[in-house]
């Protein structure tokens, strides 16, 4: 059982629909800081490979990716989340800023790192190593406080809502209570999960687990579309959601939604790398949703979205010139 196809003609007035929409996003901001070089041989101390450094660069991760990708497709952001009192503090700020997203939002903890992640990669883009700077605690007491003050600061005329939870302290149920409390105002919110917060999301309009968190979450194995079935109306019991999109990988995608469920299609034609690939479905998804899609609609922008990111390297961006091309092609 398929989703029915989106009209090419409606997903590029969704699309069109897009510039200056407001999202808020709310989570766990990441750097991805990205070490490349090249590997000639074996270290003579152990069996690692040796990489001759060639150069370096830093790209936005987690939530502030997730808003990096709702710019690129040309809405507007309002960012919460929280940030050492360090380096990594004030780089991630400069690279919103570059990206044109307001830092008004983000809130300083000095016991903690910016969260970050350092990739040792080959000139291929083979990943050799991953180092992470974090502080992973549940934030709470004046921290917390603050957190839930931005949110109903800054979510006032927010067209949409969107959960970016990796599990790194800035994510807790009171920050959750906080953004159903703007849901119930008439956004639509949407929730990237982890899952030992499956309890957090009662309420939300659509979760996206990827294929092993719903598994996870469910308890089932998840190898056909019967079986995608069976695990998105378990998953969506026990979040107390509206709605379950399940991204598969190269299976595509399952949606669940009160209008009906059924499969939706991989779109992409080339995989150079995953990563962040759930950060742009989760983007897409939302601001297709402020633009008045449907569940199905915006589930199909998404999957369309996820396809053109994947065959790009590191986090990375869609244009919604690349977007509506896609629908032509």
């Amino acid at each position: 059982m398929k989703v029915a196809p989106l009209d090419a003609a409606r997903a590029r007035d969704l699309i069109a629909s897009f510039p200056g929409l407001l999202v808020l996003v709310v989570g766990d901001l990441m750097l991805d800081r990205f070490v490349v070089g090249r590997v000639s041989r074996i270290s003579p101390e152990a069996p690692v490979p040796v990489v001759q450094f060639q150069t370096e660069h830093v790209r936005l991760g987690g939530a502030a990716n997730v808003a990096h990708n709702i710019i690129a497709l040309g809405g507007r952001v309002s960012l919460v989340g929280l940030v050492g009192r360090d380096a990594g503090a004030a780089q991630l700020r400069q690279e919103l800023s570059r990206a044109g997203t307001d830092t008004g939002g983000l809130v300083e903890d000095g016991s903690r790192p910016t969260t970050e992640k350092v990739r040792i990669v080959t000139e291929r883009n083979q990943q050799v190593a991953r180092v992470d700077y974090e502080q992973d605690g549940d934030v709470s007491g004046q921290l917390e406080q603050e957190i839930i003050e931005r949110i109903r600061r800054l979510g006032n005329g927010a067209k949409a809502l969107l959960v970016s939870d990796y599990l790194k302290g800035a994510v807790t149920r009171r920050v959750i209570e906080a953004l159903i409390e703007l849901k119930n105002g008439g956004a639509p919110l949407v929730v990237d999960p982890k899952i030992p917060h499956l309890t957090y999301y009662a309420g939300a309009t659509i979760v996206t687990p990827n294929h092993s968190e719903a598994e996870a979450a469910t308890h089932r194995r998840i190898r056909s579309d019967e079986e995608a079935h069976e695990a998105a109306l378990d998953f969506r019991a026990r979040a107390a959601c509206k709605g379950v999109l399940i991204t598969r990988g190269e299976q595509g995608m399952w949606l669940l939604d009160p209008g009906g469920e059924g499969a939706i299609p991989s779109i992409a034609h080339e995989v150079s790398d995953v990563t962040g690939a759930g950060d742009t479905v989760a983007a897409t998804l939302a601001l297709a949703l402020a633009a008045g899609a449907t569940m199905r609609e915006a589930a199909i922008l998404a999957n369309y979205a996820a396809g053109l990111v994947v065959g790009k390297f590191g986090p990375a961006t869609v244009t919604p010139q690349e977007l509506a091309g896609s629908f032509a092609n």
